[in-house]
Parts: structure tokens; C-alpha cells; sequence
């Protein structure tokens, strides 16, 4: 069933209160989505994977902390952290870059991070 735009704001809010003062990636960081998708009645693990192992650039292994993959790929940092090279960390997945960005003539024009603090 799908949820009313009040369920989803305040589901949003309560999100926002709940997580306001928590600022270190690796303490929360996987409850912390499960309880982003709950916001909009999604279960995470029907759409997205948790430290997902794939080939970077440099044939290396690497592995990022949320895929859903063809949509959106996700770097969680903690607060203060340099969003720049999460950015260009994300970008070392070059196949799963390519799906995320398709949309985009430069990887530069097109940024789907989301960043809370």
C-alpha cells in the first residue's frame, strides 16, 4: 500500500529528530538507511545492497556502502568529512558510474549525492 504524502513527511520528520545529533559513519551508517527507505515504506534489502565488493578502476577490489544499483550508489561519510573525495571514490566504480550517471554528458554535470548533517 502505498503511503499518503503526510505518512511520508511525517515519517520524514521523526527520521530527522531521530538522527540529528549522530555524526560518525561507521556507528550507524546501515541503520541509518534502513530507517531513510522506511521513510517512504520501502525495506532496503528488497532494493539495495550494503557493502557491495566491486572492481575499482585500478582492477583493485573495492566496496561501496549502499547500492541500488542503476539508481543510486552511496559513499556514507561521517560529519566533517571531505565530500569531494567521496565523490571522486564514488566515481572509481567506472561500470556502475556509467549506469549512474548515463543521463549526464560529464560526470562533473550530474552529483546524486546526498549529503545530512
Amino acid at each position: 500500500m502505498a503511503l499518503s504524502w503526510n505518512e511520508i513527511k511525517n515519517r520524514a520528520i521523526s527520521f530527522s529528530k531521530e538522527w540529528e545529533d549522530e555524526s560518525r559513519e561507521n556507528a550507524e551508517s546501515q541503520s541509518f538507511w534502513n530507517d531513510f527507505f522506511n521513510i517512504f515504506g520501502i525495506h532496503r534489502r528488497r532494493i539495495a545492497t550494503f557493502e557491495k565488493t566491486v572492481k575499482k578502476l585500478d582492477e583493485k577490489s573495492g566496496s561501496i556502502d549502499l547500492l541500488w544499483k542503476g539508481v543510486i550508489l552511496v559513499e556514507h561519510k561521517s560529519l566533517g568529512k571531505n565530500l569531494d573525495k567521496a565523490y571522486k571514490q564514488a566515481i572509481y566504480y567506472p561500470n556502475l558510474s556509467r549506469q549512474l550517471f548515463q543521463k549526464s554528458n560529464s560526470l562533473n554535470t550530474c552529483y546524486p549525492m546526498l549529503h545530512f548533517h
